[in-house]
């Protein structure tokens, strides 16, 4: 009885810690992080302020924690799409893709572009997408050096600079920008990094 009942309380934890996230993400798109109120969160979630402050130390923690959710969410995207069979240069190509779409959520390239580094620092949010869909490039890079279809560059600058290419493109999306668009100019980025090696995919038609 005990043991269910201490299942009882992490489920009822995590529940009400869903009930949070789920009531502050959609003030924060709207209001923005400076614009929505604890009150407010804690009125949208049906809960006293005292459950917030449980669960979350205060409202950073709060913003901290749905940008974990919304990292975790683009890289379940990108292995999604994912298949073994797939080369290197496919496998990029099919995680940016995958990328630009999950990006394309309402308000999620703002939580994570804008919103998280304003409030937490550039640093921590790069922290956060490191365990995920960064993960994910850096991955898909090294692969991609140790099959010879790409230039043998360091590994950490590039996925920053692709990282950077992907970011922008996906704040042009949530600014009115075409995506189809902006994903053809990214596939032709990749194809031609891989196509600069004289191992990579020359003369192999990349779909």
């Amino acid at each position: 009885m005990q043991v269910s009942g201490r299942r009882s309380n992490q489920v009822r934890s995590e529940e009400m810690r869903d009930r949070l996230l789920a009531a502050a993400r959609p003030l924060f798109v709207a209001h923005g992080f400076a614009g929505t109120s604890t009150p407010a969160i804690v009125a949208a979630a049906g809960v006293t302020r005292g459950a917030l402050y449980h669960h979350f130390e205060d409202k950073a923690a709060l913003l901290r924690a749905i940008l974990e959710r919304e990292a975790q969410a683009i890289a379940v995207a990108i292995e999604e799409v994912d298949q073994p069979e797939m080369t290197p240069v496919q496998r990029l190509l099919a995680g940016a893709e995958a990328y630009l779409a999950a990006m394309s959520v309402e308000g999620r390239a703002d939580l994570l572009l804008v919103q998280g580094p304003a409030v937490l620092g550039s640093e921590e949010v790069r922290r956060i997408e490191a365990g995920h869909g960064e993960a994910s490039l850096r991955a898909g890079l090294e692969e991609a050096v140790a099959a010879g279809a790409l230039p043998d560059l360091p590994i950490e600058a590039l996925a920053s600079i692709l990282s950077a290419m992907f970011e922008r493109a996906a704040l042009d999306v949530e600014a009115g920008a075409k995506a189809v668009d902006l994903l053809a100019t990214l596939r032709a980025v990749l194809v031609g990094l891989f196509h600069s090696h004289p191992r990579g995919q020359v003369g192999r038609r990349i779909p």
